[in-house]
């Protein structure tokens, strides 16, 4: 059992916490997780019931991970990021039961900001851009552009989406503006950019 009164995050009672686990200021660890030994977890993080962190899993600051959801080796997560409930990772593109592939293991990589809806599934080795959005029960099988949003099986594209979540309709010159924090967007050559 934890003594939270001496960490500088909170972890449940039923939350196994493997020694060497680093674990960042003002996180909170829910029900029956598990965070692996040599796994990394940020500051200001959230991380809902029954989630499994890997070794080698490394998760920045103020990450939303909501229940059912495992990090598996490989898994690299940049700051404020959303994972939905059950979503799903993978670390392997052929698995097999009785073949060791542990030497095979793919990196995917989750750019600052970006969303994964409920029950979607990144398949190993693919890269969410910045801010990008994934629907909820996608099936993500390559790159996702920074801000763009994704839906279906296999996931398409599906338009724009503004760091703050709304979709964003570019005119005819290319330009944008957020109608939720008013914030400023470019497009240019297939790519969004947020304007300062």
């Amino acid at each position: 059992m934890i003594n939270n009164s001496s960490l500088p995050f909170f972890a449940h009672p039923s939350a196994i916490i493997d020694v060497g686990a680093q674990i960042g200021d003002g996180t909170k660890i829910w029900h029956f997780c598990h965070v692996s030994a040599k796994s990394k977890i940020g500051a200001h993080c959230t991380v809902g019931q029954n989630v499994f962190v890997d070794n080698n899993v490394v998760i920045g600051n103020g990450v939303k991970i909501q229940n059912n959801v495992s990090l598996y080796n490989g898994v690299f997560i940049e700051d404020d990021c959303f994972l939905g409930p059950s979503m799903v990772f993978t670390n392997i593109a052929n698995p097999r039961a009785h073949i060791n592939r542990k030497s095979e293991f793919k990196t995917t990589l989750l750019k600052k900001g970006c969303t994964v809806g409920a029950n979607a599934s990144i398949v190993c080795g693919v890269t969410l851009g910045l801010y990008a959005f994934v629907g909820a029960g996608a099936v993500v099988t390559r790159d996702v552009q920074d801000f763009a949003l994704v839906i279906g099986n296999p996931a398409r594209f599906s338009g724009w989406v503004s760091a703050f979540g709304e979709r964003l309709q570019f005119d005819a010159k290319g330009n944008a503006i957020c109608l939720a924090s008013n914030e400023a967007y470019k497009l240019v050559n297939g790519t969004v950019i947020k304007l300062e």
